[in-house]
Formats: C-alpha cells, structure tokens, sequence
C-alpha cells in the first residue's frame, strides 16, 4: 500500500504552517553533473529535490553528481549509479546527461533490478545502444533543430556559420551528424560554413584555458569570416566567452549546445540573475535588457527557458505518473505534453532514427523549442521545410 502526505495548510493561533507536499514508499535516483559542468541540469534537479524532499531528509528524491572529469573517471560513474540500486526502496533512475559509463552502469541495474526504471536525457553514448538498456531517453533535437538552426540565423542576417568543437564531442553520433546537417543546410541556403576546433575542457587546459583560448581568438575568426558569421560552439564551458566576445567586436550568436538564457549570458554581460533565480520569464527580460544595452539587439539568440534544467523536473514528473499508474514509462505523447506543462512554451517532437539501421527507436524522442532572439522576440519557425531525407545526411 503506497503512503501519501496529502498537501495541507494549518492555521494555528494567527500563524500558517505548510506541511510537506509529498511523500511516497518508493524513491528516485537523479544524477547530474556538477554546477562546474552544467549548472541548468544540477538546479534543475535541485528544485526537484526541494519539490519532493531529500531522502535523507524523508522525502524521495536521491541526486549524485558525476565525476567532473567523467570521461576519464567511468568506473567512479558506473559505481555511484548501480549504488543507488543497493536502496530496496528505489524504483526509477533518471540520469540527466548521460555520461559514459551510464549505458554499462544501467545494464547491471537492469540485471540486479530490473523492477527500477531507467530513464535518460542527453545521451553521451551512442543513442541506440543507451536506449537498449533504457526505458526511456530524451534529448535535445539536434537533427531536425540543427536545420532550423541554420534558417534562423539566416533571418538574422548571416551570412556565414562557423561550428567550433573538438574530437570528443565530435565522436558523438548526434553531435557529428549535427554538423552534418549544418553543412548540407548551408550549402542549400547559400551560406558559407567552416570548422574551428577549440580545446576541450576536460583536457589538460582545463574550462579556464579553453575559455581564455576562445577569448583570444574569436575576434581573429570574426576578423576572418566578417561581421555576418555566426557561431554555435558544442561545449557549454565555450558559451561564455563566445558571447563576451560577439558582442564586443560583432557576429552573431547561433544559439548554444541546450540554448538557455542563463547558460553563458550572465557572465559576458556581467547580468546577476540571484533575485530572479528560478523565476524564467524574469531572468530573460533582465538577460534581453543587458543585450540591447550592450548594443547586441538582433544578434543573441536562445531559448526562453533551458530544456536541460527542464529535464529532471519533468521527467521526475512523468515517472511518478507512471509509478502511479498513470501512464505508460515509453510514451512519447504524455513526455512531450509534460515537457511543455514545465517550460510554458511552444515544444517540437520528434522521433530518433537510429543512423545505422534508418529504423526510428520507439523509446527515444527529440525536443526542441522556437527560437528567441534578443531584441527582436521569437522567430517564428513556421515556414521552415525539414527535408524528408534529413535522416540520411552524413
């Protein structure tokens, strides 16, 4: 028999208490990187924990973090996950960027548990193979998205695209077709488009190198492609200086890998968002006030609110429906309806379809958002035409 702490207010003596909204007999597990790696995702499953309770503090909700050097630290990640599996009471794990390690780690879960459910959202490992060990996997649209990337900047005046990554990211099956797409949507609406490669910060350089490094070379790339460039970077810890320097010395900003009005904007525009924290509309307006102040209008673009932060919350959501028995764990229908209950805005979903065989994964679904440009609003996406073969392109 399930337990249930029914939300109450209690008047007593002039005074209002607020009694703890809810408890359950069952927990649920969230990793996600450290606020250094990718703070949307941590406060995302920090308002998770303050929604539902901590375990230790007899709610349900159990959040780790990974390792912030995962790549080269995949044993300490698969060992943090199967421990959660050791809490008889656990019976869902989400893991909101998922590392690697996750796909081994889920595998011996299924094994010793298989009553947990396995849940991801923006798989670092190959899609397929992570969806074969999960019950469901969510990420950012980066196929379908990639190609209206390309019209919105075009309607910003680009006239050149400069994609800037490396290795690591780029042996990433969604990340590389990605690229893919950009250069295929490039040729077909008459932009040119370029690879930079920046250094990744789980190198030896670490955020701070990387980040000086793209401090130092931006204005030479804006100097050499010219003032209608606009660059996407794959890496959340580029963001920052990549914007500081585009609005300093031109270009635009096409949008960063899991677009957020937080993620990076702050920092370059010097922009304190702690009276706003959590409040989304409010921190866009103050972050699209910095922008035109700073004479930015029209080439800043994002999304109104971060998908990753909206991702624990959500899917936390979602599982508890279907603890509850109030929907089914791989419906893609009820995910998408509850992504747009969290973020309050128009939402895109779309079907994964696996590279290798060109068969769609029936428990993978990709999201995406309408576009925001600062000073300018939403653009609408309306009269974009994917292309049907977008799935095929290399």
């Amino acid at each position: 028999m399930r337990k249930y702490l029914i939300f109450a207010i209690v008047v007593l003596t002039g005074m209002t208490f607020a009694l703890t909204a809810f408890a359950a007999d069952y927990h649920i597990g969230i990793m996600t990187p450290t606020v250094s790696q990718a703070e949307d995702d941590y406060r995302g499953a920090e308002a998770v924990v303050k929604k539902y309770g901590d375990v230790d503090k007899g709610g349900i909700i159990r959040h780790i973090t990974c390792p912030d050097q995962f790549s080269t630290e995949i044993e300490t990640t698969i060992t943090q996950l199967v421990g959660l599996a050791d809490d008889p009471k656990m019976k869902a794990i989400i893991v909101v960027e998922a590392v690697p390690g996750v796909t081994e780690a889920f595998r011996r879960i299924k094994e010793m548990r298989p009553d947990i459910l396995r849940v991801v959202a923006s798989p670092h490992e190959d899609p397929a193979m992570v969806a074969s060990v999960s019950d469901v996997v969510v990420d950012i649209d980066r196929i379908n998205w990639g190609w209206r990337i390309m019209a919105a900047v075009k309607k910003m005046g680009a006239d050149t695209f400069v994609h800037i990554s490396f290795p690591r990211h780029m042996s990433m099956e969604l990340l590389a077709r990605r690229a893919a797409v950009f250069r295929e949507a490039a040729k077909q609406m008459g932009l040119k488009f370029y690879l930079e490669t920046a250094p990744d910060p789980l190198s030896e350089v670490g955020v701070a190198g990387t980040q000086q490094f793209l401090l130092e070379k931006v204005p030479a790339w804006i100097e050499k492609y010219g003032q209608k460039t606009a660059f996407i970077t794959t890496n959340s810890a580029h963001h920052e200086p990549l914007i500081k320097r585009i609005v300093s010395h031109g270009g635009i900003y096409a949008y960063g890998d899991g677009p957020s009005p937080i993620r990076g904007f702050p920092g370059a525009l010097n922009v304190d968002l702690s009276q706003e924290k959590g409040d989304w509309p409010a921190m866009l307006a103050k972050v699209e006030k910095a922008a035109v102040e700073a004479g930015a209008s029209g080439r800043l673009g994002t999304w109104r609110i971060s998908l990753m932060y909206t991702e624990a919350p959500a899917l936390t959501d979602h599982v508890i429906r279907v603890l509850e028995g109030k929907a089914k764990i791989a419906d893609t229908d009820a995910i998408l309806e509850i992504y747009k209950e969290h973020t309050k805005v128009e939402m895109f979903g779309d079907p994964y379809i696996d590279a290798a065989t060109g068969m769609k994964v029936k428990n993978m679904m990709l999201l995406s958002q309408e576009p925001y440009v600062f000073g300018v609003g939403p653009l609408d996406m309306s009269d974009v035409v994917i292309p049907d073969n977008i799935n095929e392109i290399r």
